[in-house]
């Protein structure tokens, strides 16, 4: 039996939220696609109070920003893009171009070609998210995307130092201080200034998500990641402290982040329930997330570890933190989510800024059908196919004809029977399907 202890609002009201932020979105990339630089800036002045003469960095400036990170935080964004390096070059190791002959002169194959300009987008807001910036611009310099542009809301009236440290040591090759809606708008259409990309990656908030959701297809996009979701799987072999401090670890990103804890234990539920409200009280984010843990906060209590899988994959959280005796089982398991930490060693904030994966996760149930942002998402699979002997030309003519004549498309089967009559040296009557050679001789 599933038991529900804590609700979140309601799917209606989630939707309502999304109906308002869809029309206030639509309307400024209408402006930005009429008016370009002077929509964006009037954009910038509005919601940043940044109207620079220009938006974007000239290398003096990237250096000047750069040279306000301590050595410290030099070193420990360095250390973060090394080991996110690491994984994006394995992974992009393991996808390798093919050519197969599938039949005696029949050469098939396909090439891994990247996106060849790509708009990174760095969320600011209350958190500046210089870990983004290594998701997106170095994933994307290690699949060798030639033109990668990132832009990052001003802080304080300027560039935020880590973010241009980081995009600038992640590869990127135009750097712009931009924020929400007008960043994306900007990078995906183009503007007087800004010649537009092919893709736009990176997370945001929710107008950020909603540009992207209404650009995809004249733009590519990675997903829609909209606010940070978290679930917690949990049974008896851990306490109330850790789930409690996973769950506010991710519900402190903004007031609409879902943090779920899927339970076997009532025990433990009620005691973590108890824990989040003793961490509120000192946590310095508790206005935030207090926020969210009151609106999109769940707890839901299982009878068995397989009723646990089964609500987990109907959730699809974005982050799964998985402390049970039976880690390994859900991984096995589970089959709709963003990624997965698996046992108390692992957390969420680990894959966020420096274990190595890549943070920009499915939101919003998109796990049931696309994993995160990885070096693939930058990479097009592009097939080819050559004929190499006259053979071969009239004996896959010869098929293709009769299946184009089966739909009804003669031009497409004459493309077919010219190849026959000139490699096979048959007379196909014009506009019929080619016959088998037994038949013919028969």
């Amino acid at each position: 039996m599933i038991r529900h202890l804590k609700t979140a609002r309601s799917d209606e009201a989630r939707a309502e939220d999304d109906a308002k932020v869809r029309s206030t979105v639509e309307a400024i990339l209408k402006d930005i696609e009429t008016r370009g630089d002077a929509a964006v800036r009037e954009l910038s002045q509005k919601f940043d109070n940044y109207a620079p003469e220009r938006f974007r960095l000239s290398d003096s400036e990237i250096e000047t920003a750069m040279s306000k990170v301590s050595s410290r935080d030099m070193d420990d964004i360095k250390f973060a893009q090394s080991q996110i390096r690491n994984f994006a070059q394995a992974q992009r190791a393991s996808m390798t171009d093919i050519e197969v002959e599938t039949l005696p002169g029949v050469v098939l194959g396909h090439k891994n070609i990247p996106v060849q300009s790509v708009g990174c987008y760095v969320p600011g807001g209350k958190f500046p998210m210089v870990a983004s910036a290594h998701m997106s611009v170095l994933t994307a310099s290690v699949a060798g995307v030639p033109r990668i542009v990132a832009s990052a809301p001003p802080q304080n009236g300027e560039p935020h130092p880590a973010i241009v440290t980081a995009m600038k040591l992640g590869g990127a090759h135009e750097i712009y201080v931009m924020g929400g809606i007008q960043a994306v708008g900007s990078m995906a259409l183009g503007t007087q200034t800004i010649d537009p990309c092919h893709m736009i990656v990176g997370p945001g908030n929710a107008f950020v998500a909603e540009a992207k959701r209404q650009l995809f297809g004249r733009v590519g996009i990675d997903l829609f990641a909209g606010p940070t979701e978290t679930m917690v799987i949990a049974d008896e072999t851990v306490d109330a402290e850790l789930c409690a401090t996973d769950l506010l670890g991710q519900a402190e990103h903004g007031c609409n982040s879902p943090a779920v804890l899927l339970t076997n234990s009532e025990k433990l539920a009620r005691d973590t329930m108890s824990e989040i409200e003793r961490i509120l009280k000192i946590l310095p984010t508790a206005d935030t997330a207090s926020k969210s843990w009151e609106d999109y906060g769940e707890v839901i209590v299982c009878d068995t570890y397989e009723e646990m899988l089964q609500v987990a994959d109907d959730i699809a959280s974005e982050h799964v933190q998985v402390m049970t005796d039976r880690d390994d089982w859900f991984l096995e398991n589970m089959t709709c989510y963003g990624a997965l930490f698996l046992g108390a060693r692992t957390n969420v904030s680990n894959g966020d800024k420096v274990i190595g994966t890549n943070h920009t996760l499915p939101t919003k149930k998109a796990g049931r059908y696309t994993g995160g942002l990885w070096v693939g998402k930058f990479l097009k699979t592009h097939s080819y196919q050559k004929v190499l002997t006259d053979e071969a030309a009239a004996d896959i003519g010869e098929v293709g004809s009769r299946l184009c004549m089966l739909e009804g498309f003669v031009g497409h089967a004459e493309q077919c029977n010219i190849r026959v009559r000139r490699y096979g040296g048959r007379n196909i009557p014009y506009g019929a399907a080619a016959e088998p050679v037994t038949d013919a001789a028969e």
